[in-house]
């Protein structure tokens, strides 16, 4: 049966910890999958999770601290020693380890390091930490199965055996030479069928897959979908086999960046929870938010200068929201197609290709939307034909130009090395705001007169 959360699990659990009925816990928790068992704690408060926390053994403890939030697992973090700290680590992979260090300050990094007992482990941990998180090297584990060329069968499978045993899940078996240069892959089929005096080097695949440990995560996640590998090894710049980076972790890496996508395209400059302290999320959310505001003191600025067409024309005014929210949402729509296609390095031909391909859809879409606009303002709002036609082309235009700006803005941040990403919600609507008000009022400037 499906684990469901409930409010009356929850209040047992909050008794239970009261009560300190620790046999009672931990036979509730028995089966209890780790990812269950931190949507429990992310329900209970900072002292009792700590105490959930501390109860457990470090193997179950380990994997449900990596099914948390990290905002929750931060505070967490806090309530333990370092000594505690280490014993978690020394239970997870060194990935997991190295993710979960590397949220602690640099003081108790060092703390928590001296006090893990497995030098090699350690070791490990740190090699992760020199590397950027979003990199191939800062996504590898270190934990893999290889073997050398040179082996024999029979001394292959004794080795594997000895191996396995730090991996959880075996997904490939390397090949390597004698100085751990990465020479291919092994097919568990191959070898169980092979003669036991056979070598590995005749029946390993030398054709293999692989990153460097520089590889922004990005490409490391392109080039596993596209060829379906659930995992991929790493090497470092003299080829040698330094890791391995599975599908959960890129799952998991897909997921933080889409997430910081997301929160960039609303204008949050920061990777935050909503659980944060209200100064991390109002320095988060603020500067975009007095880029808006400017924007909207140059739109008051355009609006003056046409002042005119307050006395003759009143009307006009009457569609500026219109006209705006049209331009933002034109512009949003364009520059997410973009992003899309450069997150996924489908974007093909060039440049003056996609402008006529721009242009075309954008007229398509405004003249269909002016018709509707000129249609309804003249029939059921009562405004003559030429006020109507005026709408209509001033519409038509500023759908062109949002168009434009939402596609061309992404495509040239990308090309200087800027995170695209920025190029949507707060820029993009504010941009195309002032540009559609300008635009609206100069056309009905020319056509109406004022």
């Amino acid at each position: 049966m499906q684990f469901q959360l409930s409010d009356e699990l929850i209040q047992k659990f909050e008794v239970l910890i009261q009560q300190q009925n620790d046999k009672e816990l931990n036979l509730t928790l028995e089966d209890v999958h780790p990812a269950d068992i931190a949507e429990i704690i992310s329900e209970l408060d900072l002292d009792e999770a700590t105490y959930i926390i501390k109860l457990l053994d470090s193997v179950k403890t380990a994997e449900a601290l990596m099914e948390l939030e990290e905002g929750v697992r931060e505070r967490i973090l806090e309530n333990l020693s370092a000594k505690e700290i280490a014993e978690e680590l020394e239970e997870m992979d060194t990935d997991d380890a190295a993710d979960i260090i590397s949220e602690l300050s640099e003081e108790r990094q060092q703390k928590v390091i001296a006090q893990i007992i497995d030098e090699e482990h350690a070791d490990n941990i740190v090699e992760l930490l020199r590397y950027d998180e979003d990199s191939a090297g800062g996504l590898m584990a270190k934990e893999l199965v290889k073997v050398n060329e040179n082996w024999s069968v029979t001394g292959c499978m004794a080795e594997m055996r000895a191996q396995a045993e730090n991996v959880t899940r075996v997904h490939s078996i390397y090949v390597v030479d004698g100085k751990n240069k990465l020479k291919g892959r092994l097919s568990l089929k191959d070898l169980i069928t092979a003669a036991s005096d056979a070598h590995i080097q005749d029946i390993y695949i030398p054709k293999v897959d692989f990153v460097n440990v520089h590889t922004p995560g990005e490409e490391v996640a392109q080039i596993m979908q596209k060829y379906d590998l659930e995992a991929i090894p790493v090497v470092d710049e003299m080829n040698r086999l330094v890791g391995r980076i599975t599908i959960d972790d890129i799952v998991d890496f897909i997921k933080d960046e889409a997430e910081k996508d997301y929160q960039m395209a609303a204008g949050i400059s920061e990777d935050v929870e909503a659980d944060d302290s209200i100064w991390r999320l109002t320095r988060a959310r603020l500067p975009w938010l007095i880029l808006a505001l400017f924007g909207g003191f140059i739109s008051v600025t355009v609006l003056g200068t046409f002042d005119a067409a307050m006395q003759e024309h009143a009307a006009l005014f009457f569609f500026v929201p219109l006209i705006a929210a049209m331009a933002g949402n034109v512009g949003v729509q364009s520059s997410a197609i973009i992003l899309q296609g450069l997150a996924n390095k489908s974007l093909r031909g060039s440049l003056l290709r996609r402008l006529l391909k721009e242009i075309t859809l954008s007229l398509f879409n405004g003249v269909v939307l002016a018709i509707i606009l000129a249609v309804g303002g003249t029939f059921l709002l009562g405004f003559d034909w030429l006020f109507g036609i005026t709408i209509g082309i001033s519409l038509i235009s500023v759908i062109v130009i949002a168009s434009l700006i939402g596609t061309f803005v992404p495509i040239i941040l990308d090309k200087q090395g800027i995170d695209p990403a920025m190029a949507t919600g707060p820029f993009i609507t504010t941009s195309n705001d002032i540009c559609g008000i300008l635009i609206y009022f100069s056309i009905a400037k020319l056509i109406l007169g004022f």
